[in-house]
């Protein structure tokens, strides 16, 4: 039983010294974005951003296939260039701002699935709707900075049914087809810098 014991113990030790050693890069808010386009009218496209968010990557491998990602928007940040859709869209028959005010995203596994190439899978949430996705994810590299510190880029592009988490609005053009389409494409540019040690 003491045997058990000290080997469960030592397990935890190794396990939490395997967490700490993980780094938390920090997000170049003024070097990432995150941005939508989705069809309108059929033949055409509407892209916008969302201003206000927050990405918290960790890990500790060098090609950071251990990386663990959350990530929160802020719905009321949108941004289409367009007020009055922008206004529109925080409404019930889209996002419903006032009620879920954030989109969240949290990882479960990233995966090298070629050079540079990667699958981030985890669970997405929109409104009151929670969904398994996988983002197809490049890594550009990473660089020292004149300043010295060690900085990665990444872009990650993933297209989802609106419909699927309840952004209902739906309106048919004469000739045939929606409005507004039912595939919005997300992409997140990222620059995150290693802390120094």
């Amino acid at each position: 039983m003491k045997r058990f014991k000290l080997l469960l113990l030592m397990t935890l030790l190794i396990s939490m010294s395997a967490l700490a050693q993980k780094t938390a890069w920090k997000l170049d808010r003024s070097h990432s974005s995150v941005e939508f386009s989705i069809r309108h009218f059929v033949i055409s496209e509407v892209t916008g951003r969302f201003k206000d968010f927050d990405i918290s990557v960790n890990a500790s491998k060098p090609d950071f296939t251990d990386a663990e990602i959350e990530a929160t928007i802020k719905v009321t940040s949108i941004n289409s260039d367009n007020e009055k859709r922008d206004g529109h869209l925080r409404t019930d028959d889209f996002f419903n701002a006032e009620k879920f005010p954030e989109i969240k995203f949290k990882s479960a596994s990233f995966e090298k699935v070629g050079e540079n190439k990667y699958k981030i899978t985890g669970d997405l949430t929109i409104r009151d709707v929670t969904k398994k996705v996988t983002f197809d994810a490049i890594y550009n590299g990473s660089i020292k900075s004149p300043w010295g510190a060690l900085v990665t880029s990444w872009k990650a592009t993933i297209a989802v049914n609106r419909f699927d988490y309840g952004l209902k609005w739906n309106k048919t053009i004469e000739a045939g087809g929606l409005i507004a389409g039912d595939a919005v494409t997300i992409t997140l540019n990222l620059e995150l810098t290693k802390p120094s040690a």
